[in-house]
């Protein structure tokens, strides 16, 4: 495999008869900020979730900081999910009993660790949330809240950053500005980043786009705007049968 953070090499995955993904064989190195978009049904959160772990390909192999995941058994893989990998969710994923504080310190204590609370209160201070370390989830508007889930996801050093949808929730403005924080985390903290997201201007933030359809791997982007990334998109969905 290569020196990826994140590398796929012909992984293939299927439910049934159903093809998920076919054959994709792709590398997501550090600092970088990769959007993977695609039609409805493309294989875009299947590849997510086979890069992260959370689904077992049914062909080829995924590696994640030169780990090669089809060596780990559940344990293993569990693990590794905690110690080398971040998460991002549209729907944010807080626990609503905790504080701020509390929900970004908790995957530390997952793993066994006491973190101190200048360490919890750095990371909410580098989303802009310091002040706001002590209000629940309900006290804080949706953006807060994914800058919460976002501090939570970093605060392990984690080698890559999934992010699944991590706008769809929020208005532009908002969005804009999570979007803008993602970056920050690969310009200044040489974070990997592999984002999920049908929008263009969301995809716009990232360093390259990968487009999927029927499962494959057709057509990169980089430097990717807003326009272009719209035309390919609108060039794949004519194209993918309804």
């Amino acid at each position: 495999m290569t020196e990826d953070v994140v590398a796929l090499e012909g992984v293939g995955k299927r439910f049934g008869t159903v093809v998920a993904l076919d054959s994709v064989t792709l590398g997501f190195a550090r600092a970088t900020f990769t959007a993977v978009m695609g039609p409805s049904g493309s294989g875009k959160s299947t590849l997510l979730q086979a890069a992260a772990g959370l689904e077992r390909p049914t062909a080829g192999r995924v590696c994640v900081a030169g780990t090669d995941l089809a060596t780990l058994n559940e344990t293993g893989l569990t693990r590794l999910r905690r110690d080398r990998i971040g998460f991002v969710f549209q729907a944010f994923n807080l626990l609503s009993s905790l504080t701020a504080e509390q929900n970004v310190a908790l995957p530390l204590r997952l793993a066994g660790r006491r973190p101190s609370r200048r360490e919890v209160r750095a990371v909410l201070a580098a989303v802009g949330l310091e002040d706001r370390a002590r209000h629940r989830p309900a006290e804080l508007s949706g953006g807060q809240q994914q800058r919460v889930a976002i501090a939570r996801a970093v605060i392990t050093r984690p080698d890559v950053l999934f992010a699944d949808e991590p706008t769809g929730a929020l208005d532009s403005r908002t969005g804009r500005e999570v979007l803008g924080l993602l970056r920050s985390t690969v310009e200044r903290q040489g974070q990997t980043v592999v984002m999920v997201t049908h929008d263009p201007v969301a995809a716009a933030h990232a360093d390259r786009v990968v487009f999927l359809a029927d499962g494959r791997v057709v057509a990169e982007m980089a430097a990717p705007t807003p326009q272009a990334v719209a035309e390919r998109m609108t060039a794949l969905e004519t194209a993918t049968p309804c």
